[in-house]
């Protein structure tokens, strides 16, 4: 895990608590894909897949102000071989893991949010 990776963590962080719309979009790449399950959630596609800067804008502008109280809480960073992992706290108290792929220019290509559920059967 690199330097690069904290910093860019940090700035996600601010990014999204500060609900800044040009700060959070700044981190992306124009060819970002983005998946959750609260894309399809939200209306914007039934497969929870957004593709493109223009697409996941409409999607952010849309999900900050139905979640008014939406926040993150760090708990970890996880650095990979193409990119990093963070595990956070939403203000519900959920458990998240969202993975980021970076570009060569170090702006998020690919993210992909998966969400606590509940314990795996039989652990």
């Amino acid at each position: 895990m690199s330097k690069n990776d904290a910093a860019l963590a940090k700035r996600w962080y601010d990014a999204w608590n500060a609900r800044d719309v040009g700060a959070i979009l700044a981190l992306y790449a124009e060819e970002i894909e983005f998946s959750s399950p609260f894309v399809s959630a939200l209306g914007f596609g039934r497969e929870g897949v957004i593709h493109g800067k223009g697409m996941f804008r409409a999607y952010v502008e849309a999900a900050l102000p139905r979640v008014p109280a939406l926040s993150f809480a760090h708990v970890a960073l996880c650095g990979g071989a193409r990119g990093h992992t963070l595990i956070y706290r939403i203000n519900t108290g959920v458990l998240v893991a969202e993975m980021h792929e970076l570009d060569g220019n170090g702006l998020i290509v690919r993210a992909d949010a998966s969400y606590e559920t509940s314990e795996l059967p039989g652990a």
